[in-house]
């Protein structure tokens, strides 16, 4: 929304002046925190099906604490909206009833302003539930104005830069961010449940590693050493394993330092777990009952919508190999050339595919996949067995060594979660990271030395179960189970370029 600036300053010293002359007749309440008898949300649920007899004979006294919305004048009395963190409720005052002193700090009031307001249930002639309040106190002088209310915040710029303004005036927003949190509670329980521990795992590493990526690079001024904010937990948690946790879990925050879209911001948070004696096929199972757990929490079933379109998560979901999705959902159609090199990238050229780093193999399956397939896997899909030329800490497959057992879970075209069974043999990740390291071709690589995981392959070396891992992407969780079309929707503080002067 634009603002006129003018009007804004006009109204912004306007509010300086009343704070001044609150202040000056001691009228502004400097002790009193507001703590409430009720919030809005309760008293709505629990008295609102009465009716005004029945609220009178009550004679139920609340007290409620919140910014204020609306204010209606009528000379000798008014009327508030008043938003709590729950809900909204009416508030009814009268000089004659609150006296002339509180009534002359009625006058001083604003919309934004923060009260607490005592007083007792009754209903209006248009039978909305009110507070009819016989003592209130100003808590918080709101000293610039709202956006307007009715028209909530249509400037991107302002909804994303300035999130509160967005929480006060949008009943939505609120309740994305109320059910970001509730999907972190189920998904957090659903682990605990099933005996996994939650860790915590560094956030600044000496080595960039544990996914392909490019990282964010920082320094240690007393050790004199680069770190790298962290691209993924994997590593670490892997260790655990090695260290007998058998069953790990962790709700991280990494910094993959890329571009902004719909789907990217540089800091996003992700569930990675790890359960020892398991493989791929185990955790497409918890994967499944995981989302499901969530679609009941949220819908009460496991059907819903998503951006106009029905997704379905009831079991089973639809299981497909990389390399029959690339024959199904694009038009490359010869299974023959589907691993020949020149086949690949001649097609890569022909259909104008923008290839970027490797042109490997198995690099070429993936641009195809990533630019004509992704987009048509709606439901609920597994898809499995990656090349193992994009799957370095993954096993191969034991009936094709050129796979991997590894799959990824897409929804409405979007990749949610990533999963393989572990590669546990030291001698073979040591080849796996030489080569992509050789392969890496990052621009911040002028700025530090690439290193094996040396620590990393020694604790393989002591000996890690066979292991399964998984991670998902929490905000494209929440995006999914929210209706959310950006992730800037999920994220309450969302990178944002420079304003520019």
């Amino acid at each position: 929304m634009k603002i006129n600036r003018l009007k804004n300053n006009e109204q912004h010293q306007v509010r300086i002046e009343k704070l001044k002359l609150l202040q000056e007749k001691k009228l502004l309440s400097d002790f009193n925190q507001g703590v409430p008898s009720h919030l809005a949300k309760d008293l709505h649920e629990n008295y609102s099906h009465f009716s005004k007899d029945e609220l009178e004979n009550f004679n139920q006294e609340v007290s409620i604490s919140g910014r204020i919305l609306m204010i209606r004048n009528f000379g000798q009395a008014g009327f508030l909206s008043v938003q709590d963190r729950s809900s909204i409720i009416q508030l009814y005052l009268s000089k004659n009833i609150i006296g002339v002193e509180k009534f002359s700090l009625y006058q001083y009031l604003d919309i934004g302003d923060f009260i607490f307001a005592q007083g007792k249930l009754f209903k209006t002639k248009t039978n909305e539930l009110t507070i009819e309040i016989y003592e209130f106190e100003l808590l918080t002088k709101c000293l610039r104005p709202l956006p307007e209310k009715f028209h909530k915040i249509s400037d991107i710029e302002i909804k994303y830069r300035q999130r509160y303004l967005d929480l006060i005036l949008n009943e939505e927003a609120r309740e994305v961010f109320f059910k970001r949190s509730q999907i972190i509670r189920e998904l957090r329980q659903f682990f605990i449940e099933r005996d996994f521990i939650e860790v915590e795992t560094p956030m600044m590493h000496p080595i960039a590693g544990g996914a392909s990526a490019r990282p964010f690079l920082t320094d240690h001024h007393a050790l004199k050493m680069n770190l790298f904010l962290r691209i993924a937990p994997e590593l670490y948690l892997k260790r655990l394993i090695v260290g007998g946790l058998e069953r790990v879990f962790e709700i991280n925050r990494n910094f993959r330092n890329e571009g902004l879209s719909i789907q990217h911001n540089p800091e996003f948070t992700m569930l990675e777990f790890y359960q020892a004696y398991a493989n791929f096929e185990d955790l497409m199972k918890i994967i499944e009952s995981l989302f499901q757990r969530i679609s009941q929490a949220i819908f009460k079933k496991n059907q819903f919508i998503y951006q106009d379109i029905e997704l379905n998560l009831c079991s089973p979901w639809k299981r497909i190999r990389l390399e029959d999705a690339i024959l199904t959902y694009s038009d490359f159609k010869d299974p023959l050339k589907l691993r020949n090199q020149d086949a690949l990238l001649q097609y890569c050229q022909m259909k104008k595919i923008p290839l970027t780093g490797e042109t490997s193999t198995g690099e070429l399956l993936i641009h195809i996949f990533e630019q004509e397939v992704e987009s048509k896997l709606i439901q609920p899909t597994f898809v499995t067995h990656y090349p193992i030329e994009v799957s370095p800490l993954s096993k191969k497959n034991q009936e094709d060594p050129f796979l991997a057992d590894r799959f990824e879970v897409y929804v409405y075209g979007r990749e949610i979660a990533n999963a393989f069974s572990e590669l546990n043999d030291p001698f073979e990740q040591r080849e796996r990271f030489k080569a992509q390291i050789l392969n890496q071709s990052h621009e911040i690589e002028k700025n530090y030395k690439n290193e094996l995981d040396e620590d990393y392959l020694l604790a393989l070396e002591y000996g890690m179960p066979p292991t399964a891992g998984a991670g998902i992407g929490v905000d494209r969780l929440v995006m999914l189970f929210t209706n959310a079309s950006s992730i800037r929707d999920v994220i309450l503080f969302p990178l944002m370029r420079p304003i520019q002067s």
